[in-house]
């Protein structure tokens, strides 16, 4: 690097940026990794990257078998839910599913600018100089379940200890037809009452005879069952929770309301409006911004060192990931989703922090300053294992070892008061190198590790979920001592019909704004 840049750099570095991040025993396994990496890329390059949860614990979930991985199940899984998106592009509304499986609906679907609420900084010496090698969201998405489809998704009679929660779909519907809500309810027992589940209390809510939106939860998995002989585990609404874990604020207290009946009492616990919040927006279309393509390619091909070739495998490269994490958590402060296909854990988390450290791709070594990682691409073009994928305009290579922090799911509860302590957070580490030129500024970069995330999106901000039937839900819901209003009771029951059923959304925000009274 030429004395003029890294004078101005130190000139303007924020005190302490240039402190390690990271302990010894970590930059000692980093460097180990990068001489496996010289040694043999295409290992590297294979390895699932190590998740650790918040005690430093190394976990492994996974909603899918060993076979159901092993065959690539959960690529064609997260392909399919990748296809509810949609975007304004040009003033055109375009979505996922208007397009051949293998590439977004436009070209250059690889643009931080496309994601984030503020592309700031595209240099890596600003970023450096702002103190941007580490940020945490100020306040913490909120972690819920997926609600799988297997136990009846809001069907989930998550409290009853005698509910089966069986693998087969099929027992679990059993159990629900031989103690209807109806028998629980004339039984006047409270207690049972408060173990129905989310969607048994949302029909009671609405004064819903019919159980309509806890009929559609069991008919959802009930048309799997008849197709295929079962209801996958992963089968969920994680894609409606990812995005409402920040776009709602977080249910902080139970709530007692009146049912439709004027008579029976119904205590919905954060877990029950948070199940409500995450179908609502799993259900009813918003507008997004995402990054990176589509792929059902389950065994995508490689080259000789290794390196994914389908473009739609290989997306995100590691420059839009790079300006996407920095821009949106530490400059805009806002969560994003991250859809990590070929990281078969769980796809649609939300991020909370992050931070980085970086290395000299050409010695090898852990740099805790930014002027002793930048390379002259023309010193390591002799070293360098992707040589031939290079931007014609690099300048400069650098090094980063990122760790990123996103919110996992948890199990519903009973627990009647929710706060950040009942999240649970899982941090995984991702290697890769930046093309940069002469000014810094990202221009790409080559991953060293082939599962990571490859499609990133976000809810547009100030975004509402809006059921159709919200528009004619008049009136006002002034307490929750009060039976619903008759136009919301009506407006309710027609949003629980039909293929996508969801809550009306006034019922969802109303029952938050009551939580956090």
């Amino acid at each position: 690097m030429g004395s003029s840049q890294t004078n101005d750099l130190n000139e303007t570095t924020a005190p302490g940026a240039d402190a390690p991040l990271e302990d010894p025993e970590t930059i000692a396994e980093l460097e180990r990794t990068l001489a496996e990496f010289h040694a043999n890329p295409a290992e590297v390059l294979a390895r699932q990257p190590e998740k650790t949860d918040e005690d430093g614990q190394v976990v492994a979930v996974s909603a899918f078998s060993e076979d159901e991985l092993r065959a690539g199940r959960h690529v064609i899984a997260s392909d399919q839910y990748r296809k509810l998106h949609s975007t304004i592009r040009d003033g055109v509304i375009i979505t996922l599913s208007e397009t051949v499986p293998g590439r977004a609906p436009f070209a250059d679907n690889d643009r931080a600018e496309d994601l984030v609420d503020t592309l700031e900084h595209t240099r890596l010496d600003e970023m450096h100089a702002q103190g941007l090698r580490k940020a945490e969201l100020a306040e913490s998405p909120w972690s819920d379940d997926y609600w799988p489809l297997y136990t009846g998704a809001l069907g989930l009679r998550y409290a009853d200890p005698d509910f089966p929660r069986d693998r087969d779909w099929a027992r679990n519907r059993e159990y629900i037809e031989a103690h209807p809500a109806p028998t629980i309810v004339e039984s006047g027992d409270s207690e049972a009452i408060d173990r129905l589940s989310p969607s048994e209390k949302y029909d009671l809510l609405v004064g819903d005879p019919s159980g309509t939106l806890t009929t559609q939860m069991w008919e959802w998995g009930r048309r799997y069952y008849e197709e295929y002989g079962e209801v996958e585990r992963w089968m969920g609404i994680c894609h409606g929770w990812a995005p409402v874990a920040y776009m709602l604020p977080r249910p902080r207290n139970y709530v007692d309301v009146v049912a439709a009946d004027g008579e029976t009492e119904l205590r919905l616990f954060p877990s029950d409006i948070k199940a409500l919040a995450s179908l609502l927006w799993a259900n009813v279309s918003t507008l997004r911004r995402f990054v990176g393509g589509r792929t059902k390619d389950k065994d995508p091909p490689t080259d000789e060192v290794g390196r994914l070739l389908a473009p739609a495998a290989f997306d995100t490269n590691p420059a839009t990931w790079h300006l996407s994490v920095v821009n949106q958590i530490g400059v805009a402060r806002r969560a994003f989703i991250i859809d990590a296909t070929y990281d078969h854990e769980v796809w649609n988390q939300p991020v909370y922090a992050y931070r980085y450290s970086y290395f000299n791709p050409k010695t090898r070594t852990f740099q805790s300053g930014l002027d002793g990682a930048i390379v002259d691409y023309e010193d390591f073009r002799a070293d360098d294992k992707f040589a031939k994928y290079r931007s014609s305009e690099v300048e400069k290579i650098v090094g980063v070892m990122m760790k990123l922090t996103y919110v996992t799911e948890t199990p519903p509860s009973q627990r009647r008061v929710d706060s950040e302590d009942h999240d649970r957070r899982h941090t995984v580490q991702y290697m890769y190198d930046l093309e940069l030129d002469a000014q810094t500024n990202i221009l790409g970069g080559e991953w060293y590790q082939n599962k990571h995330p490859d499609f990133l999106w976000t809810p547009l901000p100030g975004v509402r979920a809006r059921a159709s039937a919200d528009a004619f839900a008049m009136g006002t819901w002034a307490a929750p001592g009060e039976i619903l209003p008759e136009w919301w009771r009506l407006a309710a029951r027609y949003a629980s019909r039909g293929l996508r059923p969801a809550p009306l959304s006034k019922v969802v925000e109303q029952l938050i704004a009551f939580a956090n009274a």
